[in-house]
């Protein structure tokens, strides 16, 4: 389960798709940016399970982004 899960835009203008998450996965912090195509770059060492935390971070995100 991500804990703590926070976005920001990537950009100053709101209307520029693209953000920046921060999440704590398994007592470790984890950054990265979520681009618009679903596409996850981490910042961060990515985690082990990468696959399920990328369907828990697509899910998150089309609840408050996409909602």
């Amino acid at each position: 389960m991500l804990q703590h899960f926070k976005f920001t835009p990537m950009f100053e203008n709101r209307q520029l798709p693209g953000w920046n998450i921060s999440f704590f996965y398994r007592n470790e912090r984890i950054t990265g940016e979520y681009h618009p195509d679903g596409r996850i770059v981490w910042m961060s060492k990515q985690p082990d399970d990468e696959e399920a935390v990328k369907k828990m971070i697509h899910e998150l995100m089309l609840f408050h982004v996409y909602d």
